[in-house]
């Protein structure tokens, strides 16, 4: 796997963090961001819309002091990874299966290259719907955990029926690369206040992601295309028609959650075999980056789950 650009002094991940360049089956080019394997495995974090690999930089410490190692990825369309459209800020796909290729790929370099595979999995936000898909699919995983995923978008009834007449019309009028109205070109990060803001409570935190795309603008994008939209609201359709897959399940989402729907992961967790719900007071939806308080019920819940999972680990109870 030949070596990527990985900003280390952006990420603040454990030490050995390295980037690789590796190619879906449709030929984009695509870049994985590793840390060393640890003790207890390494899990695969899938991260939301609009975000880059160094971002989870402290989410690979996190798990690396509970023992694990981790390895991400730029979806295609955003970090380093190729943009599809001549307008690079834009967030764009024209089919949410293309992200299984991108997952696809990951696997399949991780097992070319003689590493570990990754046994767990966190997904975040458009993350967990990628991740849903790879599992309904037949993804192996012997525990996953989602934080806010995006199984449904915050939208009344009205906004949606709204929102599937504009993303048809853009389809049927070849316009889906145009921004979802009131969205544009620049990073959400960089062009709201803090106090606006629908991501976080922690200003820290909020303060660390502005900074890392100051220093590193091409790691960012702007808002979604009504293509994005279109391919978002068909993939979260689709998924909630099938069953739950039968694999052990931990989900957190903020009680001040405005961006996925809540209701959503509420059906799709009350009929998940063995999977549990737990709803974070006063979080918004980047529950990995909100308060320290926040993030470690999470990280403790992820890893209680992934402990128990492990090859030979006792059965709990």
């Amino acid at each position: 796997m030949p070596p990527a650009p990985f900003h280390a002094d952006l990420a603040q991940g454990p030490e050995g963090g390295r980037a690789t360049w590796l190619q879906a089956d449709d030929g984009l080019r695509l870049r994985m961001l590793l840390w060393p394997a640890q003790s207890k495995g390494r899990v695969l974090v899938l991260p939301g819309r609009g975000e880059y690999g160094e971002k989870y930089g402290p989410v690979a410490s996190e798990l690396a002091r509970r023992g694990y190692g981790t390895v991400t990825l730029d979806w295609r369309g955003q970090g380093l990874s190729d943009r599809l459209l001549t307008d690079v800020q834009a967030g764009h796909v024209g089919d949410f299966y293309d992200y299984q290729r991108d997952l696809a790929a990951v696997l399949a370099a991780l097992e070319a290259a003689g590493e570990p595979a990754p046994m767990f999995m966190i997904a975040h936000s458009m993350g967990g719907c990628i991740a849903l898909r790879a599992l309904m699919n037949g993804l192996q995983m012997r525990a996953v955990a989602f934080s806010a995923p995006m199984w449904g978008i915050d939208m009344s009834i009205r906004l949606r029926s709204a929102a599937w007449g504009l993303c048809t019309a853009a389809w049927l009028g070849r316009f889906s690369h145009s921004y979802v109205p009131g969205s544009g070109p620049g990073s959400w990060v960089l062009t709201q206040p803090f106090d606006t803001n629908s991501l976080t409570s922690d200003p820290e935190a909020y303060r660390w992601m502005v900074a890392q795309l100051v220093a590193r603008p091409e790691l960012g994008i702007g808002g979604p295309t009504l293509g994005w939209l279109n391919a978002a609201l068909r993939e979260t359709a689709l998924l909630s028609l099938r069953p739950s897959p039968p694999i052990p399940a931990f989900t957190a989402v903020g009680t001040q959650e405005t961006i996925v729907s809540v209701a959503a992961i509420h059906r799709r967790m009350t009929q998940w075999p063995g999977g549990r719900l737990e709803e974070l007071p006063g979080a918004r939806h980047e529950i990995l980056m909100e308060r320290p308080m926040v993030r470690q019920a999470f990280y403790d819940a992820a890893t209680t789950l992934f402990d128990a999972g492990r090859p030979g680990a006792a059965p709990s109870g």
